[in-house]
């Protein structure tokens, strides 16, 4: 695949030139190394080689050290790259020392957020790293219908065999259960959790019903919580809340919705067939919510993408909330989605604060106004709605 310059580089690039310490959070094979990669830096860590993280085990307070002699010798503060940062999350503490004592910047990977979640609150600025967004593919010759069955992440794309693309992806699940979670010990009874993960991508993008999927795997409705924690950690999900507030005295939807990070590795941890035109629709669905997710991670990073369901029938699939102004946003499989199709964005327009234009995202050609202030916008140009 030819090299394809990521969207997230330039606003984490500039966070560095302000002289602030990053750390780059993503499942793996999403190119977090070779975004780093192209990092100008004075050190590089990588905790996945054995050796180095027999190191940082055995002594973490060393970074220490390390980082003041590179001060000294260079006469400005180092740029220190660490990948892989939870494989020895002692490190964290060290490099709080090291920030304190304004001797080295820092940027820091890694695939699981789980044993890290207060890392440096205040002083390492925090990204997101997904699999390839619709920008990023503008020049790749890909059609829709191969981005919902296998996903995007870089490797997988390169593979041209759909066959070696299922492989590739079978194992990468299989990868993730072997070494995020059975080595790293984050459940005791793995067979469960590998339950729980078949039933979790069935039901990505889908209202949750914690005690339906607690009885079906057989383990306490607590425990099921905690497994989607566990899923968000290791970034295998994003959870979407409901929006809860009403001017109206309409009951609202409460529970939330996980969607998988990528809809190839979806496939696969489900067992699932490649979609029939029954499934398409859902499918496209969450893969317009990831790529909002992709969007707001980099152009609009204090935003939140929620979603707004009525227990009386109307439903939005995702809605943008920032500045105390709503976005709302629904997804057709249709090319030509019609004043039909807008009932329920008109009657949530009518309801919240929209100072803009409420979207069909579908697969028409081109942009069209379907209402005066409803707007149809193919998926090719989801980033619009910004």
């Amino acid at each position: 695949m030819q090299y394809i310059k990521r969207d997230i580089f330039k606003p984490l690039t500039e966070t560095l030139k302000r002289g602030k310490s990053v750390i780059l959070l993503g499942p793996r094979q999403t190119g977090k190394t070779t975004l780093v990669s192209g990092i100008k830096h004075d050190l590089y860590i990588n905790l996945m080689n054995t050796k180095e993280r027999i190191r940082y085990e055995s002594n973490p307070a060393i970074l220490i050290s390390e980082a003041k002699n590179l001060h000294k010798k260079l006469k400005r503060k180092p740029m220190i790259i660490i990948d892989e940062i939870q494989k020895v999350p002692e490190l964290t503490d060290n490099i709080q020392v090291i920030i304190d004592n304004n001797e080295a910047i820092f940027v820091i990977t890694g695939s699981s957020a789980r044993k890290i979640k207060n890392l440096l609150p205040g002083r390492v600025i925090k990204f997101n790293m997904y699999p390839l967004s619709i920008h990023e593919l503008t020049d790749l010759d890909l059609d829709l219908e191969t981005l919902l069955s296998y996903g995007s992440l870089p490797g997988i794309l390169d593979i041209s065999d759909p066959t070696l693309k299922e492989v590739e992806l079978d194992s990468y699940v299989n990868l993730y259960l072997e070494e995020e979670i059975r080595k790293e010990a984050l459940v005791r009874n793995v067979g469960a959790f590998s339950n729980f993960l078949q039933l979790a991508a069935l039901e990505s993008g889908n209202l949750i019903n914690l005690q339906r999927i607690s009885q079906d795997v057989g383990v306490a409705r607590s425990t099921i919580a905690e497994y989607y924690q566990i899923l968000i950690d290791c970034m295998l999900a994003d959870k979407i809340e409901p929006l809860t507030t009403s001017t109206s005295r309409h009951k609202l939807t409460k529970s939330p919705k996980y969607i998988f990070f990528d809809l190839g590795v979806r496939m696969l941890a489900a067992k699932d067939h490649l979609p029939t035109l029954k499934d398409v629709s859902h499918l496209f669905e969450q893969f317009i919510g990831l790529e909002l997710l992709k969007l707001l991670s980099f152009k609009k990073r204090k935003a939140k993408l929620l979603f707004w369901r009525d227990h009386a029938g109307p439903e939005i699939d995702y809605v943008l909330y920032q500045e105390q102004n709503y976005i709302p946003i629904e997804v057709k499989w249709s090319t030509q989605p019609t004043v039909k199709d807008t009932k329920h964005l008109q009657k949530f327009m009518q309801e919240y604060k929209t100072e803009g234009f409420g979207y069909i995202i579908c697969r028409t050609p081109r942009a069209f106004d379907i209402t005066e202030r409803i707007m149809a916008l193919p998926w090719q140009e989801l980033d619009r709605v910004l």
